[in-house]
């Protein structure tokens, strides 16, 4: 099935930068730990990864691809491809102003974005001159993502979703080479920002010629589909990004509470990503310009059963995903942070944000598989109100929580307001007969749950035996915590077997996931 196949595709190519991300993490845990320089890197490091998710898996994407799509569905390649050079054209002219304006404009804007760095001058400084180094990649990822939409539009889904490697790899050969020769290690990840941003682009651009397509950049101008893609894209930033928004909210607060908080959100974020992306960024990535073909084509039965196998394949591997973080957050941080300058200290402090974040991961799983329901019909004006509103209550559950919870009231408001956000979301295609909650979804979705609550039980009593390894040396800790993730893996799928969820069988003959 080809829709299995390019999830699995950039699903794996996923999990591969996900595993690079953790050794950089590491790196970075143990270079800088949770002090001020982590925080100013941290802050300066938002910005551009924050615009690298809100372009690469969500916003520009969504407005792109349905008319991208449309364009070679009716009238062929050469109008696309003519579109899509239009289009980056525009983007270039448009992403340069903006990176002058806040490379100017860096020192009032860091007021806004960490204010709590203003009683700090020595950390506001350094977090001012890390951003500026670090924000004109906003410029190549952006130019990225438009390389990567087309890709993906063609069905060529390696190269895009291979991008995040490379800017791991830069960042982890910026930290190794350079962080004791560069001012401080943040200053070396900064410069590794901006190399990765071009690195990613030439490789874009060598994907797209091995496909005979070379964007030659018009004059820009606004032509009907650039205005139509305009009109698209800023709403979907805000309903497609609100996860990500949120968490750049959370900064903003975060910045007000005792040095380390902006840390402690920021590595448990790291590890709660690994599922997001491996399992709702990619599904999200592959259906919808499936779903874009489907809907331009009127096949709206296919469109639903995409719809609805989606939400399936997404829930099977999110909810145990889930499960699991919560179970081990503190193995989990423990074995991957907690050396060099990152102390016992930090990782419980980490680890408590970790299970707050955990408890949303099935929303912001769903809310990705749920946008491209939307997105493909070119809907916005839902998503955004949707958005907004989930944005409103997250700031108001952030100031209600940290009161009582600190960093960790930040976690759990991002949660509370993620589970809004994707309940609204499926009602809205619900109303529309885009989304069939039928009897056998929610059959499914309940033995998910029961075989996801027995994983959970199962771990921390595996856990508990494995306390001593858990605790012994870097080799044994990595061997207990590797083997956690190994019996927790078979044990899910023999509690998916016994309860019914799926059958080895079914799993073998489709060599991936099938639910049927």
């Amino acid at each position: 099935m080809a829709f299995l196949r390019n999830i699995a595709t950039v699903g794996g190519l996923t999990l591969v930068s996900r595993a690079l991300g953790f050794l950089r993490d590491i790196l970075i845990a143990a270079f800088l730990g949770a002090g001020p320089i982590a925080d100013a890197f941290f802050v300066a490091f938002k910005l551009p990864n924050f615009f690298r998710r809100l372009f690469a898996e969500g916003a520009f994407s969504a407005a792109f691809i349905p008319i991208f799509s449309g364009e070679l569905t009716r009238h062929g390649r050469d109008r696309a491809v003519a579109f899509a050079a239009q289009a980056a054209s525009v983007l270039l002219w448009a992403l340069l102003a903006l990176v002058l304006f806040f490379e100017i404009t860096m020192p009032w804007f860091m007021h806004v974005l960490a204010p709590g760095f203003a009683e700090d001058p020595e950390k506001f400084n350094l977090a001012v001159d890390l951003s500026r180094i670090t924000f004109p990649y906003i410029l190549f990822i952006s130019l990225v993502s438009l390389l990567g939409g087309v890709l993906n539009t063609l069905d060529r889904f390696a190269a895009m979703a291979a991008t995040p490697i490379l800017l791991n790899l830069c960042l982890i050969a910026a930290l190794v080479v350079f962080a004791r020769a560069a001012m401080t290690p943040g200053h070396a990840l900064a410069w590794g920002v901006a190399a990765a941003g071009v690195v990613q682009l030439v490789w874009l651009m060598v994907a797209l010629k091995r496909e005979n397509i070379i964007l030659h950049l018009p004059h820009p101008r606004l032509s009907p589909n650039i205005k139509r893609l305009l009109k698209l894209f800023v709403p979907v930033a805000l309903g497609a990004g609100v996860y990500q928004v949120n968490l750049v909210i959370d900064v903003i607060i975060a910045s007000l509470l005792p040095t380390g908080a902006i840390s402690f959100l920021y590595y448990a974020d790291r590890v709660n990503q690994l599922p997001l992306g491996v399992v709702g960024v990619a599904v999200g990535t592959a259906l919808l310009p499936l779903l874009s073909r489907q809907v331009k084509n009127d096949e709206s039965e296919a469109a639903l059963e995409s719809q609805n196998r989606a939400i399936e394949y997404a829930l099977f591997l999110a909810l145990p995903a889930a499960a699991a973080l919560m179970a081990l957050s503190t193995p989990v941080v423990t074995v991957l942070f907690e050396r060099g300058a990152f102390s016992p200290a930090d990782a419980r402090a980490t680890a408590q944000a970790l299970t707050a974040f955990a408890t949303g991961l099935p929303a912001y799983v769903l809310v990705k598989v749920l946008a491209p329901g939307y997105f493909s019909r070119e809907d916005t004006a839902t998503p955004i109100k949707i958005g907004v509103a989930a944005m409103v209550l997250n700031v108001v559950l952030n100031l209600i929580l940290m009161t009582f919870l600190a960093h960790v009231g930040l976690a759990l408001a991002t949660s509370i307001s993620a589970w809004f956000n994707a309940t609204l979301l499926a009602q809205g295609l619900k109303k529309r007969g885009h989304l069939a909650l039928n009897s056998r979804l929610r059959r499914r979705v309940a033995l998910m749950l029961l075989s996801s609550a027995g994983l959970a039980v199962a771990l921390v009593f595996l856990a508990d035996g494995l306390a001593g390894p858990l605790a012994g040396s870097q080799t044994m800790r990595f061997a207990a915590l590797a083997a956690l993730v190994v019996v927790g893996m078979v044990l899910y799928g023999g509690l998916a077997q016994v309860t019914g969820v799926t059958r080895v069988h079914v799993l073998w003959r489709s060599r991936g996931l099938n639910l049927e």
